[in-house]
């Protein structure tokens, strides 16, 4: 009685145990401290980068997608913005082959598009009015809300044409480099105040 009372105990450690490893990590638990490492060789620096190999931190972001110029070839102009949602990278084309490329959250299945457009608004701090069609399939969502830091927005918006597309920040920066948004293409906040100092309204932009 005692052997099978101990095997009882043992299985039973041996449950909670596999409960434990087998419980989802939400990304709520990747807030705080570092989410990512610097690739061999870069250092990250809080200020300024002084070289090549120092990138400015941002412990929820993964490197690759962290705001560097990279080659890129196109026959886009200069200021030209280029939204390449496979990879999940901005293309803000500089000319004589280079860009500044950003990392960006993109629409999830379903609510991918492409086309081409113009920047016919930018706003700081921009507030949200989620469109019907938003609300209705999250009705928890408010009906209007003013920006400020837990604005989904984030700190900057351009607005893209007509459309109820933008490029925004966010308040959500560990969802950079996923399919998360209903269309919108959302970047560090940052990022997007970066962005939003480098473009002109009526800029050009291709999202592919």
């Amino acid at each position: 009685m005692i052997a099978r009372a101990l095997r009882n105990v043992v299985a039973a450690s041996v449950a909670i145990s596999t409960l434990v490893v087998a419980a989802p990590v939400s990304a709520q638990s990747f807030q705080p401290g570092w989410r990512f490492a610097p690739p061999p060789g870069v250092t990250f620096t809080t200020g300024q980068p002084r070289h090549a190999l120092a990138l400015q931190a941002n412990p929820q972001v993964a490197p690759v997608y962290l705001r560097q110029v990279v080659p890129y070839s196109t026959n886009e102009r200069s200021g030209t913005i280029v939204v390449d949602t496979r990879a999940h990278f901005l293309y803000l084309v500089l000319g004589g082959g280079k860009a500044l490329r950003y990392g960006i959250g993109v629409a999830r299945d379903g609510f991918e598009w492409s086309g081409t457009h113009r920047v016919t608004r930018k706003a700081e701090w921009p507030s949200w009015t989620p469109p019907a069609e938003m609300r209705k399939r999250q009705p928890g969502l408010p009906a209007h809300m003013e920006g400020g830091p837990n604005n989904p927005l984030g700190a900057r918006a351009l607005y893209l044409g007509s459309t109820l597309y933008r490029i925004h920040g966010t308040n959500e920066p560990w969802s950079i480099g996923q399919n998360v948004s209903s269309g919108c293409i959302r970047m560090t906040n940052e990022d997007v105040i970066d962005l939003y100092e480098r473009v002109q309204l009526n800029s050009k932009v291709v999202v592919l």
